[in-house]
Parts: C-alpha cells; structure tokens; sequence
C-alpha cells in the first residue's frame, strides 16, 4: 500500500486512479479480459468462481494492502473469478500496461509482489488443510470471529460458499454453534444469523 501510493504522488502521469466502489459492486468478472489490477486501499472484497451449475464458490476474501487481477495480468488471461465488494471498499486501479511496465522494470514492485503472492499461496494452502483437519464448527466460528474483529456483515450465502457447503448445512452447523458457544461478543453476530 505504501509503496503504490509514493508511486502515484511521484508519478502523476501513471493513470493509477483512486476509485470508491459499494457493496455489491462487482469489478472484476469471471471470464472477462482484466483491464486493471486494484490494490484495496480500504474494505472487505470477495473473490468466487461461479460454477456452471449456478453455484459460488468463494476462494477467499481480500481486505486493505491486497492485490486483484494480478495473476490475469501476469499470465496474460481471462479473469479466473468473480471479485466483489462486501463493504464499500475503496481500490487504487492501476492499467494493465501500467502494472506489467511495473513488474519489468521496478525491483521494489517486483519484490512486494512477490510476497504478496507467496503470501496468498501461504494462506491457501493453510486454509485447504485447515478444511481438511478441523469441523466445520471451527470454521464458522473463526468466519463469525472475522466478521466481529472487521464490523462487517458477511451473509449466509457467503459464508456457506467460503466453506463449501449448501446454505441448508451451514443452518444445520449455525445451529450446533448457537447450541455451544458462551461467547458474548459472537451471541449477537449469531443472534443477527437468525
């Protein structure tokens, strides 16, 4: 984040844009060709695969400091998913030519980059295991604990999808959940899940 915005106060010229999207608003789409790579500067995004079959799958959520539409950039290819704002989020857009000119010719880009995707390929790997290892209970309690710490509303549907699951399971965990937990501060987020 710091780095892209001391680029843009030294390089006015770069048509890197700052630009406010509301919740719900969908600025990159699956199968589309990306025209800009966002870095959210402020608020909570999606990003899904939707399945033919109607169904979304969310891969994960990116929140401030993190980077969109860099892997279509870099591979020269249609978006891979879908990435929506959850909040009203606010991204630096940098042009596809600006990002790649970027890549090739500055180190330090070039280096933040390659953490942030080392980064992400951390916490992927974390998350499928921690799938594969823990109840689904865990991990809707660590969703709903997110959700607390951000003051975000992620909805149901969101939720099931993050996890994998059908909406009817995800009330069939909520539920077990409810039964169980003696948490104050999740009560309420429970209680507004209905």
């Amino acid at each position: 984040m710091s780095f892209i915005e001391r680029y843009v106060e030294e390089n006015t010229a770069s048509n890197i844009t700052l630009k406010t999207f509301p919740s719900g608003f969908r600025f990159i789409t699956q199968g589309e060709k990306i025209k800009n790579i966002y870095i959210i500067k402020e608020g909570i995004t999606k990003c899904f695969i939707s399945e033919e079959n109607g169904k979304d799958f969310i891969i994960e959520f990116l929140g401030k400091g993190e980077v969109a539409g860099e892997l279509e950039a870099i591979k020269k290819i249609d978006c891979l998913c879908n990435v929506e704002a959850i909040s009203e989020i606010m991204v630096f857009a940098i042009p596809d030519r600006v990002f790649i000119s970027l890549i090739e010719n500055n180190i330090e880009f070039n280096k933040i980059l390659l953490q942030e995707l080392s980064t992400r390929i951390i916490q992927t790997s974390s998350r499928a295991s921690f799938q594969q290892l823990y109840t689904l209970e865990y991990g809707l309690l660590k969703l709903l604990k997110l959700q607390t710490e951000e003051q975000i509303l992620i909805s149901k549907e969101d939720m099931a999808a993050y996890l994998g699951i059908s909406v009817r399971s995800f009330n069939r965990t909520l539920q077990q959940v409810k039964a169980k937990n003696e948490d104050l501060s999740l009560k309420k987020v429970l209680e507004s899940l209905g």
